[in-house]
């Protein structure tokens, strides 16, 4: 068992040159942009044949729901793709690029763990290829050529009180979240109120995940509203020209990363908006082209199952016409013990009662994935404290829900510690013929998509909303009925109520905000107090990341 941090393994590990990488998928030199020695983007219109290959078989890896205590869908997901390239498999892992955000407030980084890692995670973690950055410059573009546009007579009619597009930037900063600007005098435009939100809960970065090709990301942004006349007419971002110009500065961000496990497999990194705001899964450009070049893509949805797993199969594999063979829920001993009511200091001691009380957050997720008409199986995460009592308890319970369970040592081992889950995942993915069932079809009405996703999803008893937020349903239903529903809430329950552990039933969820994203082609559903610019805690991380005297970063992990 190691003792080493996740940065010293990393260093430790000696990386291949990207070349060595897109040679195992069949890459050629033409259709790589390299970024130094281990970092490439894929120029995907330049690979001879690709749309006439066979498509590969999808497994999504998505969790129970989230605790302080950590699940680890990242280190599963590399885990997994490397047992299954160690079995024999060509398996690609597609995963999200991290926010800086995050990476300097609570969170820390996100390149999996132990000797289950994406490398070189120090760039990954921080400005990686910048795709953030483009995706920042796009989002603010637009809202400096509408500010622009009402300077200089203001054509469109814009209400300035209507104004709907605000500017992003990608840290954690509350002192952004409302502020006035066009302050100083005439020639500084008019005043108003604005905000801004962090880039990944910009529309332009749930868009620039959701389109297959440049074009159809013009036409997405272009659809974009940014405001209101005074007669609530729409104006959208391609009545001000904007359209051409975001999609340039997206041009080279739009293609997928290309970097390696520990274990010198391949990994597509890209896009990364967040799950409980957006939709919360990688490119959906990333994970069609990893298809084509593989046997296998392993990709994860962001947070719990009832987030992340709903909003993939529901929302991107609609929009992809992607069909994952299998699930893979991935849960720890420790996440299901504060699931069962224990307090996060007290975790390390035996405790098999709270371990089984806790199962009810997991058999909920089970039930729920079984839904959509695809297979499951669980991942065990496994800590070096966990026992064999309580590791029992949890196949004992998949057992009797007819999943298999593994108890995965990948952490520890790399790929030889989830070789067990690959060899199962592998069968079950190659004989499945089955098709997604989506949890409700286009047609029926966006109050009822919503419901439905509440009882069935939450097991809510019903959704309640005033009757402004009733009306703005029945307005938004007349244009944009066919639209699916993302839903916005917090990750730790299934409840809105975030100190509502296990499977709660029979709660109410309130719905508090609709909003449009006409662009990325969802309804946004607010049933909690969603922040989309977050605060730095009282001692960020940033406080103890800087450079040693090697040059090295320390304190991102």
């Amino acid at each position: 068992m190691t003792h080493l941090s996740d940065i010293e393994i990393a260093r430790k590990n000696t990386m291949v040159k990207i070349d060595e990488i897109s040679s195992k998928i069949g890459i050629e030199d033409k259709s790589l942009n390299r970024f130094g020695q281990n970092i490439a983007k894929i120029d995907i219109n330049n690979i001879d044949g690709l749309e006439a290959k066979p498509n590969g078989n999808l497994v999504l890896v998505t969790a129970i729901s989230p605790t302080p205590a950590g699940e680890g869908k990242t280190t599963t997901s590399v885990g997994l793709s490397d047992a299954l390239n160690l079995i024999g498999k060509k398996s690609i892992v597609c995963l999200r690029e991290p926010s800086l955000g995050p990476c300097f407030g609570v969170k820390g980084g996100a390149a999996g763990g132990g000797y289950a890692q994406v490398v070189p995670m120090e760039k990954i973690n921080l400005h990686f290829t910048g795709d953030f950055h483009a995706i920042t410059a796009a989002h603010n573009l637009l809202a400096s050529l509408l500010d622009n546009h009402i300077y200089w007579g203001n054509e469109l009619g814009i209400d300035i009180r209507r104004v709907a597009w605000g500017r992003v930037v990608d840290l954690n900063d509350r002192a952004l979240r409302s502020i006035n600007i066009n302050l100083g005098g005439v020639a500084n435009g008019f005043p108003r109120e604005d905000k801004f939100d962090i880039t990944v809960a910009s529309e332009v970065m749930a868009i620039f995940c959701l389109a297959t090709s440049l074009k159809d990301l013009q036409e997405k942004i272009g659809n974009i509203i940014v405001g209101y006349t005074r007669d609530r007419k729409e104006i959208y971002a391609k009545d001000l020209n904007a359209d051409g110009a975001m999609t340039t500065l997206l041009k080279d961000a739009f293609m997928p990363n290309l970097v390696q496990t520990l274990e010198k497999n391949p990994a597509f990194i890209h896009g990364g908006p967040f799950a409980n705001i957006a939709h919360g899964c990688n490119s959906l450009v990333a994970t069609q082209t990893a298809l084509k070049l593989s046997d296998f893509v392993v990709t994860e949805a962001g947070f719990g199952a009832d987030l992340g797993a709903e909003k993939f199969l529901d929302i991107k594999c609609r929009k992809g016409n992607l069909n994952p063979k299998i699930v893979v829920i991935v849960a720890t001993v420790r996440a299901l013990k504060m699931h069962g009511g224990v307090d996060k200091k007290d975790l390390k001691g035996e405790n098999v009662e709270a371990v089984t009380a806790g199962l009810a957050n997991l058999k909920q997720h089970i039930a729920n994935i079984k839904k959509f008409n695809v297979p499951v199986a669980v991942a065990i995460n496994h800590f070096v404290l966990d026992t064999d009592a309580e590791l029992k308890v949890i196949s004992n319970c998949c057992d009797e829900l007819g999943v298999k369970s593994f108890n995965c040592k990948h952490w520890a081992e790399g790929g030889a510690g989830a070789t067990e889950l690959a060899k199962h995942v592998s069968e079950v993915a190659e004989n499945n013929q089955e098709k997604i069932q989506h949890l409700y079809p286009d047609d029926i009405t966006l109050w009822e998509k919503m419901r439905k996703i509440a009882q069935e999803i939450y097991g809510a008893e019903d959704i309640i909303a005033d009757q402004k937020i009733r009306s703005q349903f029945d307005d938004l239903q007349k244009k944009y009925g066919h639209y699916p529903i993302c839903v916005a809430k917090t990750q730790y329950s299934f409840s809105s109520d975030p100190d509502l552990k296990g499977a709660p039933k029979g709660h109410m969820v309130p719905i508090r905000e609709v909003r449009i994203a006409s662009g990325a082609e969802f309804l946004v559903v607010v049933c909690d107090k969603i922040m989309t610019m977050p605060g730095l805690p009282r001692v960020p991380a940033a406080n103890s990341i800087f450079l040693n005297d090697k040059g090295e970063i320390e304190g991102l992990f």
